[in-house]
Order: C-alpha cells, then structure tokens, then sequence
C-alpha cells in the first residue's frame, strides 16, 4: 500500500478546531484534546481504494457499549482487554466493508497470539446475512460478532463511517483509527499494527 500525505496539518493552520470533521466522533474526555492536533493521512492501495488514518482519538477509552458473539451472548470491548484490539465495523450491505473482509480474516489468523482481530457487523438483521456472508466467501478465522442494535455506533455518537477499523492497545485506550477500507496484509499495515502493545 502507498501511503500518501494528503491532508492539512491543522496544527500551523487557521483552522476552526472546535468543528470535528464529518464522520468523526467527539471525544470523549480532556485528555484527548491534544490528539485533535495530529493530521490525518491518506492511505492509498495499489488497487486505488482509498482510507484515512487518523491519530485524532489517541488515548480514548473504547467505549462499553454490548454486541453479541457467535453464541448471542452480549460482550464489549472490555472482554477483550489484556492484548491489543483491532475492532473493525462493518456491515454486509458496504461494498467496502465486504472488499476488506478477507485480508482482515488472513490478518486475524496472522496476529491470534499477539493481539485479538474483531469484526462487528452493525447488520440490522443480525447474524444471519453475516454468517451468509462469511460462507460464501470463505471467512473462517474471523467470529460472526454481531450489533443488531447499533450500539457501538451509538457509542460514537453515530458519527464514523463504515467501514472504520480501531486499534487499541492493551489497556483498551485508541492508537489509531482508519475510516475506509485497506489491505489488511500489507506490509505497511504490518508496521501501523506494531504501534500498539
């Protein structure tokens, strides 16, 4: 992947920062306030598909809101603290979100040990158009996690686009996050995805 520097620096800028940029979340605490300076990145693939990175959210606790897992339980992020996060939300109906599925499932078998590779399905209808999904294009690594009722978006304020992909650390506190679909088996994601511990 190419990774292109595309967007304004805000911090030597003019700029209204009090406006967030569409399709980004209010922080949720001071201690973010800092982060809001760090400019956004352009990430291009060879296949012209193209994402941001943005370090706007560093240091944000995910949020606690349930989705369920394969089982229909109710779990959050939390449960998964201990180890890195790489959170991904998706749908079945985004066309980008579907095209970024099966390097995200090669990722997922890739970094089982060193951290956990979740995806989220904010399908209305619940597992079944994922579990559908995950068959017809062979997805095996990755669990049919599920959230019917939007919660994580809620969580957000409603406010990110899919597909849009959070590392966090082992804390449970944001790195990074991409609005957009990659290639998740780049090399140059490799590096991004060793920012966290």
């Amino acid at each position: 992947m190419r990774f292109v520097i595309a967007l304004i620096l805000l911090v030597l800028t003019g700029c209204d920062k009090e406006t967030l940029p569409e399709g980004q979340a209010q922080p949720a605490s001071a201690e973010n306030s800092g982060a809001a300076d760090t400019a956004d990145v352009l990430l291009e693939s060879a296949n012209g598909t193209r994402a941001t990175l943005s370090y706007k959210f560093v240091g944000q606790k995910a949020p606690a809101a349930p989705f369920a897992d394969a089982d229909g339980q109710d779990v959050t992020l939390a449960d998964f603290e201990g180890k890195p996060l790489l959170l991904n939300i998706w749908a079945t109906w985004c066309a980008p979100c579907k095209a970024e599925m099966p390097t995200l499932d090669a990722l997922a078998k890739l970094e089982k040990d060193r951290m956990a590779v979740i995806a989220v399905s904010q399908d209305l209808e619940g597992r079944a158009p994922v579990l559908a999904f995950f068959k017809e294009t062979g997805i095996k690594n990755l669990i049919p996690y599920t959230d019917a009722d939007n919660a994580i978006l809620a969580a957000f304020n409603n406010a990110i686009a899919l597909p849009t992909t959070i590392l966090y650390d082992s804390a449970g506190k944001e790195v990074w996050r991409i609005a957009g679909g990659v290639e998740w088996d780049d090399a140059e994601m490799a590096k991004l995805l060793r920012a966290a511990d």
